[in-house]
């Protein structure tokens, strides 16, 4: 698996394919078309992989930046920007991914122009709805990942548990018993 999926939220997660944000070089987690057909197959919004293109992974690149850019509005408390708010607007009118019913099921199928529509509605339907309330940026000075705290009294401070929360419990006892020693 190449992707990470912490949040819960694919348009969220879609923004933490760029890791680290405010390093001097974040790890960029869609480096390559094929990188970004994996991200797709791997969060469950398409079944087999579309065949991305460089256009594609551009395009999709874009709207990444866009959904962020927007975020970082909402949890300012800024008005939105004009040029993300195009960009996503532009992404959601596109279709939408198949869903189909058969036998063995529900297939998720498409190329990744729709699976990019889809995040972009998704997306749209967060930033311009009530969850917009609900978004926080993890606590984790290192990460940059962005979240819906949906946790009873709304105090989640990590994108994960698993990952950020730990690192941080961690490095906290790490110093507390440093402290005792000396």
């Amino acid at each position: 698996m190449h992707h990470a999926f912490p949040c819960g939220t694919l348009p969220l997660d879609f923004v933490g394919t760029l890791r680290a944000r405010r390093n001097a070089e974040p790890t960029e987690k869609l480096a390559s078309p094929g990188l970004l057909d994996s991200w797709f197959v791997e969060s469950g919004m398409l079944d087999t992989a579309p065949g991305a293109d460089e256009t594609d992974l551009d395009i999709a690149l874009e709207l990444r930046e866009a959904v962020y850019a927007l975020v970082t509005d909402r949890l300012a408390g800024r008005p939105l920007e004009p040029r993300p708010v195009a960009v996503l607007n532009r992404q959601a009118a596109g279709l939408p991914v198949t869903l189909r019913l058969g036998p063995g099921g529900t297939t998720r199928t498409g190329s990744a122009a729709q699976a990019l529509a889809s995040l972009a509605r998704e997306a749209a339907g967060i930033l311009g709805g009530d969850e917009a309330d609900l978004l926080r940026e993890c606590a984790r000075p290192e990460c940059t990942q962005v979240y819906l705290d949906r946790s009873r009294g709304h105090r989640r401070e990590w994108c994960a548990m698993t990952t950020c929360g730990n690192r941080v419990k961690a490095a906290a006892y790490r110093a507390r018993r440093h402290g005792d020693t000396g």
